[in-house]
């Protein structure tokens, strides 16, 4: 039987008449919802708090305002206001409470000044006053992974920008290294790479510290890993874009002498911080290095064998990059990301985790379930059929780890949320957790036979991975980064720019992710209805449309995020000067 009657005898088993009735289609609209929801509810929180300025127009008068108030009324007006006054507050001789009246009056107050913010949804919220002493050694490690992180995401999401625009005017260049093949790939495996991993591994060396109560076992190991990475990513980059590559594996392009740096940094900091947790000044292991360890160890077995040749002929290969690809992001990005959170996210809110049980029984359950889920990308395919329900099974079990963490998380926040008219990092908490149970919830919906059917190999891939990487990594990745960075600087940004970031990059994820699925399951009944393959791609073109409008919001943000990251890292040397001079003044 060849693939196309296998396909053919499969598909008329599923109904597809009532696609809208599917049990996965329902899920990810009621999980659309919920990101909707999550918008209105931080929006109203904005607006709230600007109707509270509003109302809020009998300030405390300023000592002369109030002088030259009295300076100005007449001697009547003065003989009335004390006459009220004496009568309003006069009581009887046998005191008691329900005696006492006032007399309302005109001039009963004196409005100060009626404020009225410039930007109600970028307000003004409150400033960290808590400092973080740690050593310049760590301090200048965690610099040097976030900067890196910053600039890779500024150029990954620019390389990214370019090609999507490419969707709406395909003939922008003729040049083959600036071609849509080759600078896909560039853009994923920069934002993999180089934006989320280098801001995991950063942000990790401060937890492994200061979670071990030690400093980290060896600080040149740590930059030489920096390097190592880096200049991997640099590498891989130029081969991919002179047209160099590993072939088809996605996310696995780069070669595999270049991607054996990546790997030699990797097992680096995997020795570095298993040492520093080994040297532990504290009996426990807190739960985020076992995120962490898991991670790294993860990450190390399934490079090895992604890159392994002798058995990746014909099908084999098939299933190893399912293997991959599924593994690099559940087994790296979100167990690492997972293990930042359960440190991070208590810390910000200033208490503990809700259950630590709970946390437990999500590490377990992910280091069980995950392992096996990739082979759902290829439903349908000439792989084994059990092999493919074992990965629809699995998908389906992931519903305990991300049940389990979400619960975690929101419990923990409970009772905070009027932080987030008051603080810039809950909400960028909020999104990831929201995205966290929102993405993992879907793709398991997606991993059932007809979701597959319907939406695998369309744009809907490539919203769920954005929900993904980006709602949950990157929002995750932003709010330890302003929960952390100005606390061991010193230094706040504008809180106007951070709330811009914020927006920006929110509406923009949603409008990407709207205009894509919407565009991706009419594709994916296009295809079903047996219409020429020219037509699918002629319907999503204001759905690509729509597509780089939200991607330029979102690379809008991040120029914004990247000028934020500068002012939390510059050093204060005109205020020191000024400083020097005004002591220097008061002496003479």
């Amino acid at each position: 039987m060849s693939i196309i009657q296998f396909l053919l005898l499969q598909s008329t088993e599923l109904d597809t008449e009532n696609w809208l009735t599917s049990p996965g289609v329902i899920g990810t609209i009621v999980l659309i919802f919920i990101v909707l929801f999550l918008g209105v509810f931080i929006f109203i929180k904005r607006l709230n708090l600007y109707v509270d300025f509003l109302q809020k127009n009998t300030k405390n008068l300023k000592e002369e305002e109030f002088e030259r108030r009295l300076i100005n009324l007449d001697e009547e007006e003065v003989d009335e206001i004390l006459e009220l006054r004496q009568k309003a507050f006069k009581a009887n001789k046998n005191y008691e409470p329900k005696v006492i009246t006032e007399t309302k009056s005109k001039n009963s107050g004196f409005i100060k000044k009626i404020i009225k913010p410039k930007n109600p949804l970028f307000d003004e919220k409150a400033r960290s006053t808590t400092k973080i002493e740690i050593s310049k050694e760590l301090k200048e490690v965690v610099i040097w992974y976030l900067g890196a992180s910053v600039f890779w995401l500024v150029f990954g999401t620019l390389v990214g920008q370019y090609v999507g625009m490419k969707f709406v005017w395909p003939e922008m260049d003729n040049s083959s290294w600036l071609s849509f093949g080759r600078l896909r790939p560039v853009h994923t495996n920069t934002v993999f790479w180089g934006w989320a991993s280098m801001a995991m591994l950063g942000l990790g060396h401060f937890v492994v510290a200061r979670t071990s109560n030690i400093e980290i076992f060896s600080y040149k190991r740590s930059k030489i890993a920096f390097w190592l990475m880096n200049i991997a990513i640099v590498l891989g980059n130029l081969s991919l874009m002179a047209g160099i590559n590993n072939g088809g594996g996605e996310y696995r392009e780069y070669i595999w002498p270049i991607m054996a740096l990546f790997a030699v940094g990797l097992i680096m900091t995997f020795f570095n911080f298993y040492k520093t947790v080994a040297r532990r000044k504290i009996s426990e292991i807190y739960i985020s290095n076992w995120f962490i360890l898991a991670a790294l160890v993860w990450t190390i077995v399934i490079t090895v064998i992604a890159y392994i040749p002798v058995y990746q002929d014909g099908l084999g290969e098939t299933v190893i990059q399912g293997y991959f690809m599924h593994m690099g992001v559940g087994m790296w990005f979100m167990t690492f990301t997972l293990g930042l959170i359960y440190y991070f996210l208590p810390s910000s809110l200033n208490k503990p985790i809700y259950s630590y049980s709970l946390g437990v029984l999500a590490f377990w359950t992910q280091m069980l379930f995950y392992t096996l889920i990739g082979t759902h990308h290829f439903v349908f395919s000439p792989l084994p059929w059990w092999l493919q329900t074992v990965a629809i099974v699995f998908s389906a079990g992931m519903f305990i780890p991300v049940f389990a963490g979400s619960t975690n998380f929101f419990m923990t926040m409970r009772g905070s949320w009027n932080h987030i008219s008051k603080s810039y990092v809950l909400p960028f908490f909020l999104v990831g957790v929201v995205f966290y149970f929102v993405g993992s919830v879907q793709g398991s919906f997606q991993a059932f036979r007809f979701t597959n059917f319907l939406w695998h190999f369309t744009d809907f891939n490539v919203a769920h991975s954005h929900m993904t990487m980006y709602g949950i990594i990157t929002f995750f990745m932003w709010a330890c980064i302003y929960s952390i960075l100005p606390k061991i600087t010193g230094n706040e940004p504008p809180q106007n720019f951070v709330g811009a970031h914020f927006w920006l990059a929110f509406i923009g994820l949603f409008a990407y992710m709207i205009s894509l699925m919407t565009g991706g399951t009419l594709r994916g009944l296009s295809w079903i209805e047996g219409n020429p393959f020219i037509e699918s791609v002629i319907l999503m073109e204001n759905f690509w449309v729509w597509r780089a409008v939200g991607g330029s919001l979102m690379f809008i943000s991040h120029m914004i995020f990247g000028y934020n990251f500068y002012l939390m890292v510059q050093k204060k040397k005109a205020a020191k000067i000024s400083r020097k001079q005004t002591l220097e003044t008061q002496i003479n």
